[in-house]
């Protein structure tokens, strides 16, 4: 049911950055657009122009086009969209979401927005597992977010835990029901 959904997907900087590739590759499969919003540090991870390759759309990134000075709209984004994911989110990221930490065009986007929200939490079993992390988690929750698990197994750090990003076929099923 993913037919001429839009879809805002956000990246954050984290390893797990590479995923959004698939992720956006399933989205479309199924006749999704997409519309990616990346952090600064999240093209440290991955390019824009890989994204907006798959995409076929620019990738927001910044308030103001360095181009021509044009201005990234988030409320248009917020408004354009039938939901928004945020895949890979980094604890950074979540609890800047969850205190309304308004200091990239991720978060004004994700304040901004109007359609359900999807948060793909990806980092170390510590961080995870910290208490500030489960309960930014769990004020994300309380506000109506949908908080898409994270996997157990072999991390970046080389530990094994709960931490990894789901994997994009889950995350791509868990959007599909959702819309069923």
């Amino acid at each position: 049911m993913l037919k001429g959904k839009h879809i805002v997907l956000g990246i954050t900087g984290s390893i797990a950055a590479y995923k959004a590739c698939y992720i956006i590759r399933g989205l479309i499969k199924q006749g999704a657009e997409v519309q990616v919003v990346i952090t600064p540090s999240g093209k440290e991870f991955i390019t824009p122009l890989t994204l907006s390759t798959l995409t076929h759309r620019p990738v927001v990134s910044e308030f103001f086009d360095r181009r021509d000075g044009s201005w990234n709209s988030h409320v248009d984004l917020g408004l354009w969209a039938d939901a928004m994911l945020i895949a890979p989110a980094t604890a950074s990221t979540i609890g800047k979401i969850a205190n309304g930490i308004a200091d990239n065009m991720l978060i004004t986007t994700y304040l901004s927005m109007k359609a359900p929200v999807f948060v793909a939490p990806a980092m170390d079993l510590d961080m995870f597992a910290h208490p500030s992390t489960q309960k930014n988690l769990e004020t994300l929750r309380s506000y109506g977010n949908h908080i898409i698990e994270p996997g157990v197994g072999h991390l970046a750090s080389n530990l094994e835990g709960k931490g990894r990003m789901e994997e994009p076929e889950n995350i791509i099923r868990i959007l599909d029901e959702f819309f069923k």
